[in-house]
């Protein structure tokens, strides 16, 4: 029995560190994935340039889906600079997640007042 012991304890070990390997590609690609796919922070996409078209815009801070836009922040202007890419960046309800380049600061602006795209 002595002989086989440290086998049995070897042979553990190794199905150990394989499935603690294999659980953390599992849980790393699920973090990885789960970061990608956040939209108010939008990572990986550059938001594509565009400018207010509205003569004002109130840009908000959040959007919360049982009560619309939240935590107002300041109003935007014709002309001011900002970004949304279509496609990659949430709209809810025609409030579309985008990026004031004055302040460097992200929010809800409606997404009526978007134009001008990749005028600047």
């Amino acid at each position: 029995m002595r002989v086989r012991a440290p086998e049995i304890g070897i042979r553990r070990f190794s199905l150990f560190k394989r499935i603690a390997t294999t659980v953390a590609i599992i849980v790393a690609s699920l973090a990885g994935s789960a970061v990608a796919a956040t939209p108010a922070q939008a990572c990986c996409v550059v938001p594509e340039h565009a400018i207010i078209v509205c003569q004002s815009a109130s840009f908000y801070a959040n959007y919360n889906s049982s009560s619309g836009p939240v935590g107002y922040m300041y109003t935007l202007y014709y002309g001011n600079k900002v970004g949304h890419t279509r496609g990659a960046h949430p709209v809810y309800n025609g409030w579309a997640a985008t990026f004031d380049f004055g302040p460097n600061v992200w929010g809800y602006v409606r997404y009526e007042c978007l134009g001008g795209w990749g005028s600047w």
